[in-house]
């Protein structure tokens, strides 16, 4: 009989429950080892966009990056979710440039701007404004390392996409080849339990000592140095990082994934809603790094993400967002 996840987040309104969400979460040591869970953290999910730093790693691991002299900007678009202001395409478009290429190489799609700026100014969709332009900047940056045909590097047959792949079964123990769905972005997402994804961001907190473990730490430390680059004015992601003073790095996926990255603890964990939710999503990580230690319980980001009062239109508040993690 299948297991049945937890509450984990719930939403109050006056004197009731009004919502209740089910979800995963798991915390791991680079040993592997589970050190706390909730859930069924074995059934399998696709971690979308929260696995981006993994996705990244044949690019630094095959000396891509320091052959193309890749900055730590160049290395946090390649991770990011960005929301397509100004500071996040204008560096895609130069790092395209610097390959000889531009926007019609990238084969992740137009997206509206996420950017509010932008979207009251008209600007319509594009690729660079997709949020994954900077991840599909760095496939074709590894396609030309290693040769392999630029158009194809979403190909799951395709070099890039094995590599890719490989880089996740290793650090994720998952079986091989991994069975895979197709991102919003086009990408392939690979699939695996959410202890798989926790063991190998817990491989970047603490990274072991060879070519993989000098890649991940690149990355991790490239997120940690440029959390806006990795996400945007506001949101989730950077406001996170900066609220733990960098002590912790996390990244959001599509559907209520989110991973995160504790280096001081040599801790990793990821978490799952299972309806989807993102603001469910953003509190159980929020309530996550305070129970990890890493984030003051009395800090604004607390109140904003993990206790979140729920306000009518006139500001008076009637109810709150809150994480049990019993």
């Amino acid at each position: 009989m299948a297991q049945t996840n937890p509450v984990l987040v719930t939403t109050t309104r006056g004197p009731i429950t009004e919502n209740r969400h089910t979800g995963i979460l798991a915390i791991a040591r680079n040993s592997g080892e589970i050190v706390a869970a909730w859930g069924d953290i074995e059934r399998p999910i696709l971690p979308r966009s929260s696995i981006k730093m993994i996705q990244a790693l044949p690019l630094v691991e095959s000396g891509a990056a320091e052959a193309a002299g890749l900055t730590g900007e160049h290395l946090a678009l390649a991770c990011a979710s960005h929301q397509g202001a100004p500071d996040h395409t204008t560096r895609v478009t130069a790092w395209l440039a610097m390959m000889g290429l531009d926007e019609t190489a990238l084969l992740c799609g137009p997206q509206p701007p996420r950017d509010p700026a932008l979207r009251k100014a008209g600007v319509p969709a594009s690729r660079l404004l997709n949020n994954c332009s900077g991840k599909h900047t760095g496939f074709l940056a590894y396609s030309r390392h290693i040769g392999a045909p630029t158009e194809a590097y979403l190909d799951p047959a395709g070099r890039v996409q094995r590599n890719v792949a490989l880089a996740f079964t290793e650090t994720t123990g998952s079986d091989s080849p991994p069975l895979h769905g197709i991102d919003g972005c086009s990408a392939p997402n690979f699939i695996t339990g959410v202890a798989g994804v926790a063991r190998a961001m817990a491989l970047f907190a603490a990274p072991p000592q060879d070519a993989r473990g000098a890649a991940m730490l690149r990355l991790r430390d490239a997120m940690r140095a440029h959390p806006l680059l990795i996400s945007g004015e506001g949101r989730a992601c950077a406001a996170l990082i900066e609220a733990t003073g960098g002590r912790a790095i996390v990244k959001t996926g599509a559907d209520g994934v989110f991973t995160g990255i504790v280096p001081e603890s040599g801790t990793g964990f990821c978490l799952k809603i299972d309806d989807g939710n993102t603001a469910a999503a953003e509190a159980l990580c929020a309530a996550t790094l305070i129970h990890l230690g890493v984030l003051d319980d009395g800090h604004p980001a607390t109140e904003r993400y993990a206790r979140t009062p729920i306000r009518n239109f006139n500001g008076e508040r009637c109810g709150e967002r809150r994480v049990t993690l019993g």
